[in-house]
């Protein structure tokens, strides 16, 4: 028997505009929704590309902002890698709405449906055979207006140097305690999403996604003996910097921003979660063997 709840979905595309999303992904989703009678709509730099490059008639409507996909949308398909998963947090926001990633891109921890598998990915979505996969994120405050109502990451916050000026110092403190001070290029906190992305490269640990801890991992330290921590996120971890620059770089995944040295910045676990879709079949550790191709002989 067919949902009924289908008449009233609403089904999002997000990608950015590249070829390696083309035109025949929004055809193939559109066909399959308009046979099931459930209304797409697409971002709209997106769509533009898709007609200025492709030819693309097929009549869709679009959304250009967070409020028009917030007011529009059930749930938000993402055509891309993980950084464009990453990008879709500052649209979904506070919602609720559940992501399902598609990865036409490289890696793929997060978008972690193979674009051949779209058209499955897409009946499963419809019969509702899923799960929400709930990931934790982490907020910055003492930063003015540094990243706007968007002060909150999926992976990590991460402390840098300014191009190749000299190291910086991070006092760090856990609850109000000193920790250590880091004399490193920078510094990374992560959650367990971000632990298999910058965090990873720079020796931190792989987590659990359902982890309720942070990673600091510090960026090239000058104490070898400097290793990465894990803490709980239900800690507060202050930092002060300071080197022989006047300011610092900080980011929020791929969001970056300059604030002058000695400015005090505070890290907590943002008050709600992102909702990721995990389609039946799909496991954390099914995705990390593939991606990091653990259990592969490459010998020749």
């Amino acid at each position: 028997m067919r949902n009924p709840y289908l008449r009233s979905m609403t089904i999002a595309v997000y990608a950015r505009s590249t070829k390696d999303n083309h035109s025949a992904y929004i055809e193939q989703i559109y066909t399959m929704l308009k046979t099931e009678k459930v209304n797409l709509i697409i971002y709209e730099p997106y769509y533009k590309f898709l007609k200025e490059n492709y030819n693309f008639d097929l009549p869709i409507d679009t959304f250009s902002n967070s409020e028009e996909l917030i007011s529009k949308g059930s749930y938000l398909i993402c055509l891309g890698g993980d950084g464009t998963m990453l990008e879709t947090v500052a649209f979904v926001k506070n919602s609720g709405i559940p992501v399902l990633g598609v990865n036409t891109g490289r890696l793929g921890f997060l978008a972690s449906v193979n674009k051949d598998d779209l058209t499955k990915a897409l009946l499963q979505l419809l019969k509702e055979q899923f799960t929400l996969d709930k990931r934790e994120l982490i907020e910055i405050s003492g930063c003015a207006n540094c990243f706007e109502d968007v002060n909150y990451a999926l992976n990590e916050f991460t402390i840098h140097k300014k191009d190749s000026s000299a190291m910086i110092n991070i006092d760090t403190y856990i609850d109000g305690v000193f920790l250590n001070s880091y004399f490193a290029d920078g510094l990374i906190v992560a959650t367990p999403t971000g632990s298999t992305a910058y965090s990873l490269s720079c020796g931190g640990p792989i987590m659990m996604p359902d982890s309720d801890n942070f990673i600091i991992t510090p960026i090239a330290p000058h104490n070898l003996t400097v290793r990465p921590i894990v803490v709980s996120n239900n800690k507060k971890i202050s930092f002060k910097v300071s080197g022989r620059s006047d300011s610092f770089n900080i980011a929020l995944d791929s969001r970056s921003a300059q604030i002058p040295s000695n400015s005090e910045i505070i890290i907590k676990k943002a008050n709600f979660r992102i909702n990721l879709i995990n389609l039946e079949g799909q496991h954390f550790f099914t995705t990390l063997r593939n991606k990091m191709m653990w259990g592969l002989d490459r010998r020749q």
